[in-house]
């Protein structure tokens, strides 16, 4: 695939300049940020944020379809943001990650993240219907996700240590399918206490509970 790498004063410059080059749409493009550069003291020490942008084939892939989805729903809602793709197929996810930024990217979260989760879940639905299920799309804004994944890792550590100390299990708050994952994931090794899931639908909680035979 068609792919430039450049410089530019801040990582908007660089990327638009490579678009401009690949003469395509951001919507077009994967995004890999290379540097985010750094300001200096008095310019001192200054360096220029590096990109490397590539073309993505249009009309055939599950990222191109993504993207289009996700256009589509943001100008019916009204929703003023602009959207960069991260990656065309990331091996974790197992497809395409479309990162959102922009004046409105807040009402785009919602409490605990559930208005990201319906988006994708509507995105997902779209893709699928022409990829199949082996595909999975994932939205993160202004890297929501990551932050998210950091708190719940900390909270699960500190309550897991109290379990381990206490002998009593825990019951955490209701957690979405995605956050409950993280928090089972997280505690997977963490030695003197193991989890499970009880509850039906969106009451379905996490429990952190002293080992079996410890």
């Amino acid at each position: 695939m068609e792919a430039r790498v450049m410089t530019g004063r801040s990582v908007e410059e660089a990327i638009e300049l490579a678009l401009k080059e690949l003469d395509v749409d951001r919507d077009e493009a994967e995004v890999e940020v290379l540097s985010r550069g750094k300001s200096g003291f008095l310019g001192i020490g200054a360096e220029l944020a590096r990109v490397r942008v590539t073309k993505i084939p249009q009309g055939g892939s599950a990222a191109a379809m993504a993207t289009e989805a996700v256009g589509r729903i943001l100008e019916a809602a009204g929703v003023n943001v602009s959207r960069t793709l991260r990656s065309a197929n990331d091996p974790e996810v197992g497809g395409p990650i479309i990162d959102l930024s922009g004046e409105d990217s807040g009402l785009l979260i919602g409490r605990r993240g559930q208005t990201l989760q319906s988006l994708q879940f509507l995105v997902n639905l779209i893709v699928r219907k022409k990829f199949g299920d082996e595909v999975r799309v994932a939205l993160d804004v202004e890297h929501y996700r990551e932050r998210r994944e950091s708190s719940l890792r900390d909270m699960a550590s500190k309550v897991a240590a109290r379990v381990a100390q206490s002998s009593r299990s825990v019951t955490l708050e209701p957690m979405s399918p995605a956050d409950r994952r993280i928090v089972h994931t997280a505690l997977t090794d963490f030695p003197g206490v193991q989890t499970e899931s009880s509850g039906v639908g969106d009451n379905r909680k996490v429990t952190i509970l002293p080992k079996s035979g410890d």
